[in-house]
């Protein structure tokens, strides 16, 4: 008799333990919400939980003239995929101010997205087969092509005269050099953090050469006149907006916001504003 009432009170305080430790567990691990908001259990969706938390969590570049750069004196970040960023939030939430902007750079940015800081990339990032097994990605939303900045006066026209011990300067993290390392593989690359000190490198004398996207390169022309785009761009670099894996419901939205910009000419309008240019088929 005693053993068998050892016995069930020995199976009444191990349940109790159990219940006791899962309930702890769960306070713990609170309920699971990041950026993107999805519980743990999956119940909630990515974009039920951005309207339910009322405001849209973007990664912005803010040191890319034209896409993405901010102002020391204001503190504004402004560029031509904060507007995106902010249109999409209009079409999400209904209001182009229901949005945190968060800064990224290349190497940062997807880490970011997976840990749920943020809900969206919007950050001049080429769709690219490797990404594709890290993130989801939007339609295209614009198109660049990987060129080359120079100073005026230098003697590379274009990636033909890059030769070996040219000093090439590019972005970690970048298809840009991994792209640069395949048509020049003689070069020396130099890798930076971020296009600013990459631009501020060139500027001061440490490459030759500085290497990216286009569309990025033509923004640090506009900020010293005295460094030109040469060449004919070498690679295509589709730009598409980032989203983590199995977000479907976030993604069909995103790409139905990007529709009805198109549709609306409002994309033409942002693209102008910033490119300086009508857009040609994005």
């Amino acid at each position: 008799m005693k053993r068998r009432s050892w016995m069930t009170l020995g199976i009444a305080l191990t349940f109790l333990a159990t219940v006791l430790l899962t309930g702890c567990s769960n306070k713990e691990g609170g309920d699971g919400n990041g950026a993107n908001g999805e519980s743990a259990s999956g119940s909630v969706s990515a974009l039920e939980s951005i309207k339910n938390r009322g405001k849209l969590v973007v990664g912005v570049k803010y040191d890319t003239k034209l896409f993405g750069l901010k102002d020391p004196a204001s503190g504004n970040v402004e560029g031509f995929d904060v507007d995106i960023a902010k249109a999409l939030a209009k079409e999400i939430l209904g209001d182009e101010t229901k949005i945190e902007l968060k800064e990224v750079t290349s190497k940062t940015r997807i880490p970011m997205l997976n840990n749920n800081d943020i809900d969206l990339i919007v950050a001049t990032m080429t769709i690219t087969e490797e990404r594709k097994k890290e993130v989801d990605f939007s339609d295209v939303y614009f198109k660049a092509g990987q060129s080359l900045l120079v100073k005026k006066g230098s003697p590379i026209k274009s990636i033909d005269d890059i030769k070996k011990g040219t000093k090439v300067l590019a972005v970690k993290g970048s298809t840009s050099v991994d792209n640069i390392k395949a048509k020049t593989p003689d070069a020396a690359i130099l890798e930076f953090d971020n296009y600013q000190d990459a631009f501020s490198a060139l500027k001061a004398g440490q490459g030759d050469t500085l290497t990216t996207d286009n569309a990025i390169l033509y923004g640090m022309a506009v900020q010293d006149p005295n460094y030109e785009v040469v060449g004919e761009p070498f690679t295509d670099e589709p730009y598409g907006i980032a989203i983590k894996k199995g977000a479907t419901d976030l993604l069909n939205s995103v790409n139905a916001g990007l529709k009805k910009l198109h549709d609306s000419g409002e994309y033409d309008k942002i693209y102008e504003k910033w490119i300086g240019k009508a857009p040609s088929g994005e």
